[in-house]
C-alpha cells in the first residue's frame, strides 16, 4: 500500500467512531452497531459491550468476528467512492481495558463503567480489506495493518 493509501486508512480509522460488529449467532451472521477504540498501532481494536447485547452473547459463543467502519456519508452523487475497511479477527473479554482512552473518545458512555453487565473486548485482526475509493482496492494482513 503507498503512502497516501496508508494515510488515508489511518485517518479513517482515527477519525469514524462507528462501526458495525458482525458475529455468528446460532451458524449465521449477525451485524450491530457499535463504538470502537483503535490501539495507537491498528494491532488491536476495543469494543465496551453489554453481556445482555448479543453481540456479546456471540463472542462469548464464538470469537471470529469482524469490523465494517466507513467514511460518514457525505451525501456525494455516488456513495462507492466511499472509503471502507473490514477487518476480520478474533475477540477476547478483557478485565482491564483502556478506560482512560475510551472515555477520552466517548465522555457520554462514562455510565456505562458503572454497570456491571459492560466489560471491554480486545479484537484482534487477522486480516483486513480496504477499499480506498471505487478501484482502489487493498487485502492487508494484521502486520500490514499494523505497519508504520
Amino acid at each position: 500500500m503507498n503512502p497516501d493509501a496508508r494515510a488515508a486508512l489511518s485517518g479513517l480509522l482515527r477519525k469514524e467512531r462507528i462501526a458495525h460488529l458482525a458475529t455468528l449467532r446460532g451458524g449465521a451472521p449477525m451485524v450491530s452497531m457499535t463504538l470502537y477504540l483503535p490501539d495507537e498501532t491498528f494491532s488491536a481494536f476495543y469494543v465496551h459491550v453489554s453481556r445482555l447485547a448479543w453481540h456479546t452473547q456471540d463472542m462469548l459463543q464464538d470469537p471470529r468476528v469482524a469490523l465494517s467502519i466507513g467514511e460518514t456519508d457525505d451525501g456525494r452523487a455516488d456513495p462507492f467512492t466511499l472509503m471502507r475497511v473490514s477487518i476480520r479477527g478474533h475477540a477476547t473479554q478483557i478485565s482491564d481495558g483502556p478506560k482512560d482512552a475510551w472515555l477520552a473518545r466517548f465522555p457520554e458512555q462514562a455510565i456505562n463503567f458503572e454497570l456491571a453487565d459492560f466489560s471491554f473486548w480486545k479484537i484482534v485482526p487477522r486480516d483486513a480489506r480496504f477499499v480506498a475509493g471505487f478501484g482502489r482496492i487493498h487485502n492487508l494482513s494484521a502486520t500490514d495493518l499494523a505497519s508504520p
